[in-house]
């Protein structure tokens, strides 16, 4: 179902894939990072890999709520141009 400004609320899994994202990070130092698998592995068990992007959707998401930043290779991206490996970190 997509909302009418294009959209689409976040799922059961999704809301818990952005809780344990932020939970891990949490758990950090303020200038370490995660990866998107971190959260995945936490939530799926055995088939994490079927939610690599449904995590990344949830950093997405915490992104625009401005609460973490994605970067790749220590600099800070746009998620939603974003390709290949990225990390997820706290936003100050």
């Amino acid at each position: 179902m997509t909302r009418p400004d294009g959209t689409v609320p976040p799922t059961p899994v999704g809301r818990e894939l952005k809780a344990k994202i932020l939970e891990l990070l949490a758990a950090r130092a303020a200038t370490s990072t995660i990866c998107p698998s971190d959260a995945a592995r936490a939530v799926g068990g055995d088939d994490w890999r079927d939610l690599m992007e449904p995590a990344r959707e949830a950093a997405r998401r915490l992104v625009d709520a401005g609460q973490v930043h994605i970067t790749q290779g220590g600099s800070v991206v746009d998620p939603a141009t974003a390709k290949g490996p990225i990390r997820i970190r706290k936003a100050p």
